[in-house]
């Protein structure tokens, strides 16, 4: 590795311990999502790390709980701190996530989050077609018509789509779905990104919400389960899964 002077990390040096071990965190956090650390194996111990980076060791300890608080490393006394299985890595948290995507996603992984969506969204639908109120129908259309107006090739296009999702899930009425929602809602904002990025060609996606919004409008339960079903099944075409 590069002497400390070389490392990007060494110019944040007077920087708050905070921002630094935020930083070792996510540089740690990129390495083995991405493949670089495997499960099983040690990341580097302190003093090795700390000397290289330019870094103090307490902002490598802080950095390592992160990495432990969302299931990607574990310490034990005397053997260091070792990479996780994938299995135990909570990769609904949303600094996971965003690590995930930073990253590149696998197929695999992409995979397992549109099922994901296609498990809890569809039936969110259901729900909120039976038990929406004018107040959910208000702020459902309005954040349809943030999307048409500023389009999701913006960051604040994106967020009404985001708002869009999470008024379905709050309209269940079902705190256990509720709970989901700030997940759920991360999981199509990274999908949106990465298909707006990965396609060739731009499909307007208002046509699919139009249709999930207007069910539910309508208080069509199973409408609304299908037309979100095929919002899901064109997002993961966008995002060029099979």
């Amino acid at each position: 590795m590069s002497a400390a002077d070389d490392h990007p990390l060494s110019r944040h040096a007077t920087q708050p311990t905070r921002a630094i071990h935020d930083r070792i965190a996510h540089d740690l956090a990129i390495a083995i999502v991405g493949g670089r650390y495997q499960p099983g194996e040690m990341l580097p111990g302190e003093e090795r790390y700390s000397a290289e980076q330019g870094v103090s060791r307490t902002a490598y300890r802080e950095a390592v709980r992160v990495l432990s608080a969302k299931g990607l490393v574990y310490s034990r006394t005397k053997s260091g701190t070792r990479i996780n299985e994938r299995l135990r890595w909570n990769i609904l948290d949303l600094d996971v996530l965003a690590w995930m995507f930073e990253a590149g996603p696998t197929p695999e992984f992409l995979r397992d989050i549109f099922e994901l969506r296609t498990v809890v969204e569809p039936a969110a639908a259901q729900f909120a077609a039976l038990r929406r109120d004018g107040q959910d129908i208000s702020r459902m259309g309005h954040a349809l018509e943030e999307m048409r107006r500023l389009g999701l090739q913006t960051p604040e296009g994106r967020a009404a789509d985001q708002n869009f999702h999470s008024l379905i899930l709050m309209a269940t009425r079902n705190e256990a779905l509720i709970t989901l929602a700030t997940s759920v809602t991360a999981v199509v904002a990274w999908t949106t990104r990465f298909a707006r990025d990965e396609r060739k060609e731009s499909r307007d996606p208002m046509p699919d919400h139009d249709a999930v919004f207007d069910a539910i409008l309508r208080g069509d339960p199973e409408e609304a389960r299908l037309r979100m079903l095929a919002l899901i099944s064109n997002a993961s075409r966008d995002a060029g899964m099979s």
